[in-house]
């Protein structure tokens, strides 16, 4: 991300390139990455596995987004102020760009096919309740739900129902595997180039930067991992919260900002606190959790 910003203001990585390295991560990288991890993966093979991952997925957004709403109103934010963009930000944990490579090392890889069915839920949420919260309107755009992650997730989950996913093997699974290799780093790196655009464009806000930690990293972590430890969930799904609980503020809410008229500035100011908070917070939520609930990480 630093990198990125780096670049940014060398004037190396231009305002014009971002359409099409965020296209090419978004449409080929990152669904190749996905498949990648689903195939093969047997702890897929349970509906109910895949059925509560969604479901949670879409339900830790909406409480987060609610703690958000409680807390900014609280901090005497209202509409037409940042209210909306900072509830839904500070609601969104960071899925993906963080969370897979932190998951990877505690669980292993076999556990990354789990995390992005999860994802389904949180991408569900976003584009449609955080669509709504941004923009005011009531309708949803579907097609938006459309995109290269979720096909991904559904081809990849079709496959592995119906035991095919085990035939795509060879030069083709080779290159999905060296394609989806470099999404995360690409995707973090445009990034940092887009937030260092806007990141000085708005006065900062401590009382957005810590309320916003308030939200992300202490009672939004304590719904989840609550949820985690009381509901009868499998291991490895309780292994995706834990780290799901940890995670600082998500960067899709920064696109939504640009998207449906919010305040990215906003957003920012969210994500580049909560992250940099995060480097404290994060450890102790996981191996505190990892305790709570018995796991045992490599």
């Amino acid at each position: 991300m630093a990198a990125g910003a780096a670049m940014r203001r060398a004037n190396i990585i231009r305002r014009e390139h971002d359409d099409g390295v965020t296209r090419v991560v978004f449409t080929v990288m990152l669904p190749c990455f996905i498949l990648d991890k689903i195939l093969g993966s047997p702890v897929l093979q349970s509906y109910s596995m895949v059925m509560w991952a969604i479901g949670l997925g879409f339900s830790f957004i909406l409480l987060g987004a609610l703690i958000g709403l409680i807390v900014g109103r609280i901090i005497g934010l209202e509409r037409g102020t940042g209210m909306r963009t900072f509830a839904l930000t500070a609601g969104c944990q960071n899925f993906g760009f963080t969370a897979a490579p932190v998951a990877e090392i505690l669980w292993g890889p076999g556990i990354l096919g789990l995390l992005f069915v999860h994802n389904i839920g949180v991408e569900l949420a976003m584009w449609s309740v955080g669509v709504m919260m941004m923009s005011g309107d009531r309708r949803i755009s579907w097609r938006r739900l459309l995109n290269g992650p979720i096909i991904a997730v559904i081809i990849g989950l079709s496959l592995v129902a119906l035991d095919l996913d085990s035939s795509v093997t060879g030069p083709f699974r080779k290159a999905m595997s060296l394609m989806g290799a470099g999404a995360f780093p690409l995707a973090i790196f445009i990034t940092g180039c887009l937030m260092s655009d806007l990141v000085c464009t708005e006065k900062l806000s401590w009382k957005v930067i810590l309320g916003s930690a308030v939200v992300r990293l202490v009672l939004t972590p304590v719904g989840i991992l609550c949820v985690a430890k009381f509901l009868p969930l499998p291991t490895e799904l309780r292994q995706v919260l834990v780290v799901q609980a940890a995670m600082p503020a998500g960067m899709t809410a920064i696109l939504l900002a640009k998207m449906y008229g919010g305040r990215p500035a906003v957003a920012v100011q969210i994500v580049i606190g909560t992250t940099v908070i995060s480097f404290l917070t994060l450890p102790w939520i996981i191996t505190w959790g990892i305790q709570w609930m018995e796991l045992k990480p490599l």
